[in-house]
């Protein structure tokens, strides 16, 4: 199958987006994503020759018989799944016509050209991801996410090889803590250093804590499809409730978890971007940032900010702001 949109693939997985980490990448250079649909597990494969397509094929699980299921009917619903996970719906073109109509915006065209949001295939996995995200580094993050699926979550074999599902919350909400919880669960009964079947294991730190009780959350009170209904205030104030969920975090997790567009996350970089493009690097408040964001930008504002951040990190902008 071929999707005919404007994208910049490479770029849109490497850009640090905290839906989920980067697909794998094989030898003949397509990314790879296990997607959890209706009829079926099914593993993505995407390419591309140029930015103006994408080239989609699509495994499926060994142990399933491909003659059971309605092809046409499958295929329909992994492209309307790709489309929707890499937003291609979205008109670029008219985005890059509003970002010329700002001269501090002109440039991030050049260096963000076929960039696009990476939205969730799986909300749970994004609200995870982006807690894990706080105050550390993406490929950290990446890499303690990409452990939480492999530890824990269902494992699928295709022709291509094994991958694994995120876990759900049920699931999440049963890994121990830490390697001490995970000790007395076993009434000592190993070394505490062979516990590793808990999440600091995977490199999470301090927001283990957050992770279990958000699993517990979504296990036992709130139903992530429900968010998808709600208006973006009503959203952020759900959202802001969960443990280790910041102003920031929060509208991470709205933007790429459940594509509210409209929210602008800002944190010390995007603070400093602003600031160093509209306020002649006044120091201000990420509240007053967010605000501004919103304001400006409007249904842009997710994609501003994803423009501007990526923008300020390929210029060298970020490098000179480093500096201040």
């Amino acid at each position: 199958m071929k999707i005919n949109k404007l994208i910049n693939l490479e770029l849109t997985q490497s850009s640090g987006q905290t839906s989920q980490p980067p697909w794998s990448l094989n030898d003949e250079g397509e990314y790879q994503g296990l997607l959890i649909l209706k009829e079926s597990p099914v593993l993505i494969k995407l390419s591309q020759n140029n930015f103006k397509s994408l080239n989609l094929d699509y495994e499926l699980p060994l142990n399933l018989d491909s003659s059971l299921f309605n092809k046409k009917s499958l295929e329909k619903e992994i492209y309307s799944e790709i489309v929707k996970i890499y937003n291609l719906d979205f008109d670029l073109d008219k985005f890059y016509k509003f970002l010329i109509t700002d001269s501090k915006l002109i440039d991030s065209i050049k260096f963000c050209n076929g960039l696009r949001l990476f939205l969730a295939k799986n909300p749970f996995e994004c609200i995870i991801s982006s807690i894990c995200s706080a105050n550390n580094s993406i490929n950290r993050w990446t890499k303690s996410i990409s452990q939480i699926r492999y530890k824990w979550g269902e494992e699928i074999l295709f022709p291509s090889g094994n991958f694994f599902a995120f876990p759900t919350p049920s699931k999440l909400s049963k890994v121990y803590e830490n390697d001490l919880e995970e000790y007395e669960a076993l009434n000592h009964s190993t070394e505490i250093e062979c516990c590793v079947n808990n999440l600091k294991s995977c490199g999470v730190g301090y927001r283990a804590k957050y992770m279990k009780k958000t699993s517990h959350i979504f296990k036992n009170q709130l139903n992530y499809n429900d968010i998808f209904k709600m208006k973006y205030d009503e959203a952020f104030q759900t959202i802001i409730k969960i443990p280790g969920v910041g102003p920031k975090v929060a509208d991470c997790i709205l933007l790429y978890g459940f594509g509210f567009k409209e929210a602008f996350p800002s944190d010390v970089w995007i603070k400093r971007i602003i600031s160093n493009l509209y306020f002649n690097g006044e120091d201000i408040s990420a509240n007053k940032v967010r605000d501004f964001g919103m304001d400006k930008f409007g249904d842009y504002a997710g994609y501003a900010q994803l423009y501007l951040f990526h923008y300020a990190r390929k210029s060298g902008l970020m490098d000179k702001l480093t500096k201040i």
